[in-house]
């Protein structure tokens, strides 16, 4: 019915015409004093016309209307598609469709080809970036003082901060290298404390983790990373007490910390892309990339991920872990 009324609207003018013509005829037959009559079934016949032309014309338009909406939900490769012009306009306007679909298409190629050669680049320095790094890092091995704990320290961050470059790059791609396997969360854990050990010592934070026998289908690399993030954060922002790690029901790792919280009003927005809160803004080092990457591996995992806070008090990270089970091939 919608449709009908918007084909009226269009065929107003016309419409108007064939009424103007009507009167006209009425017109001249009253002023040559015609027997009125004979022009009954003259205006009869045109009206019947009239209609069956208009109700054609409308099929005809409501075909094309069909098309076109089905087409919005099409790629711009379906152009090809459109429906048969009908006049010179028409014809027109599907020129100048063809014209935007190619212009955009070269404007995606390039962009596509900017973006390879930025990927390309980041890739190869991340790469770059580590030879030092691991130099570094084997320097420091063959010392024992505050200062080389200190180094070591920083190091690591280092190395996180190169990682999360690497995974940022990684997740724009189409395809990732996810492998999922069968895994126990204490071998999942403990591979991602041991990283922390010298910061937990050198700080001297207490860290309690409750084993469990609990599992999960997941990719190693990828869930070891989500979990490595959480606890840098919950590192960075703890001063005193420390972390603890446990299992909440049967299918709920939790991150615990006694670190200075998060504001109520950044809890629900710390998993968007580049947003730091309050804590962020005064620390000034953060990115606002690190949950962000948390939290689109999770989605990709199938893992649920959320966070519970209290100012002063601490921040609960929560993993949920009920997903599907690995099903033999």
């Amino acid at each position: 019915m919608r449709q009908f009324g918007n084909y009226v609207k269009t065929k107003t003018g016309t419409i108007a015409l064939v009424l103007f013509i009507y009167i006209l005829f009425v017109v001249f037959f009253g002023l040559y004093h015609l027997p009125m009559e004979a022009l009954v079934y003259p205006i009869l016949l045109c009206t019947v016309l009239s209609v069956c032309f208009l109700a054609a014309d409308f099929l005809r338009e409501k075909k094309k209307a069909d098309t076109l909406a089905h087409m919005l939900e099409r790629t711009a490769s379906m152009i090809d598609e459109l429906p048969e012009a009908k006049s010179l306009s028409e014809e027109q306007y599907a020129q100048l469709v063809q014209k935007l679909v190619e212009d955009i298409a070269e404007l995606r190629t390039l962009e596509n080809s900017k973006y390879r050669n930025m990927i390309e680049y980041y890739t190869v320095w991340v790469h770059q970036i580590k030879t030092p790094i691991a130099s570094m890092r084997l320097t420091l091995q063959n010392e024992d003082s505050a200062l080389s704990r200190k180094l070591s320290s920083d190091l690591f961050r280092v190395e996180q901060y190169v990682e999360m470059v690497l995974t940022f790059l990684r997740l724009g791609e189409d395809a990732n290298d996810y492998v999922f396997k069968q895994h126990t969360v204490d071998e999942l854990v403990r591979s991602s404390v041991r990283k922390f050990a010298s910061e937990f010592i050198g700080r001297k934070l207490r860290l309690e983790y409750t084993e469990t026998d609990a599992g999960v289908v997941t990719d190693e690399k990828w869930f070891c990373f989500v979990l490595e993030q959480l606890l840098s954060n919950a590192l960075k922002y703890t001063r005193e007490g420390g972390i603890k790690i446990y299992m909440r029901g049967e299918k709920e790792l939790v991150i615990e910390d006694t670190g200075i919280g998060i504001a109520p009003e950044d809890l629900p927005r710390i998993f968007e892309k580049g947003y730091t809160g309050y804590n962020g803004r005064s620390d000034r080092k953060a990115t606002g990339l690190g949950l962000y990457l948390c939290k689109r591996i999770c989605d990709n995992l199938g893992i649920g991920l959320s966070a519970e806070s209290e100012v002063g008090k601490g921040t609960r990270i929560s993993l949920h872990l009920e997903q599907y089970h690995l099903r033999a091939e």
